[in-house]
């Protein structure tokens, strides 16, 4: 098992996933999830499990492939719909827009919190030459982000309208963090990502990100390892940042 370490003389870029690792959103959307889904599934299924079928079925994916894998897994099936369904209405689209409705109204009124540990480890990145990045599945990332009021600390941010607009694949697949890594100039293999959800965690691996840490506490560390994660701690105030960024060139 390897060490809490991040070195910078190999990794010259760290790509944080948002929700779990920047922001204190995780809560809210498995809440919210859990408030459609419950109302969906009555005489349909069992509720939904706010730990285990967020964390395995849903967190991490853009909104709408959460709906199907977490339905698929229940041997589900639910109509596609349109973007023009009526929040809640029992199709892909109305689960979907009806989770999101819930979680702005939450974030609206309440706003969002980022994590102290992260915003520490990203100053200390920062001062040590190392470039940062956000990412993020959820269309609402940059407002996120920005209502977290740690934007300045990233040099770029990938979200889910990026993804939409370039037709790029969720997780697990890499094609999120890879675009990320593109737009920093630099190859995956000189860059870590810090990700929460096991989606994420097995995209990072099949990128061939020369460092992946499973910063969470929820979920068991063999299998974490298994999915491609280098390293596992509960949080990010357990990793040390070592070194300073080199030169690089291709």
């Amino acid at each position: 098992m390897s060490e809490p370490v991040i070195d910078l003389t190999a990794i010259s870029a760290v790509v944080f996933d948002t929700d779990g690792v920047v922001t204190d959103t995780a809560r809210g959307h498995a809440a919210a999830w859990k408030h459609v889904f419950d109302a969906f599934l009555r005489g349909r299924s069992s509720p939904f499990d706010i730990r285990d079928d967020y964390l395995r079925h849903v967190d991490g994916r853009p909104r709408l492939d959460g709906i199907r894998t977490f339905l698929a897994a229940r041997g589900i099936s639910a109509p596609e719909g349109s973007a023009d369904d009526e929040p809640g209405a029992p199709t892909v689209h109305g689960l979907g827009l009806a989770k999101d409705q819930i979680f702005m109204a939450q974030v609206d009124k309440y706003g969002v919190a980022a994590f102290p540990s992260t915003v520490a480890l990203l100053h200390e990145l920062r001062r040590r030459g190392a470039r940062t990045a956000a990412v993020s599945a959820s269309l609402h990332g940059r407002k996120l982000v920005n209502s977290a009021g740690v934007m300045h600390l990233f040099d770029l941010l990938v979200d889910g309208n990026d993804a939409a607009l370039m037709n790029l694949p969720g997780k697990p697949d890499p094609a999120l963090f890879l675009e990320a890594t593109r737009r920093l100039a630099l190859p995956a293999a000189r860059t870590a990502v810090v990700e929460a959800a096991l989606p994420g965690i097995e995209a990072a691996g099949k990128g061939g990100f020369g460092l992946v840490i499973a910063a969470t506490r929820e979920g068991d560390a063999a299998e974490l390892h298994a999915h491609g994660a280098h390293i596992v701690v509960a949080d990010v105030g357990e990793l040390e940042v070592r070194g300073k960024v080199l030169p690089w060139t291709s």
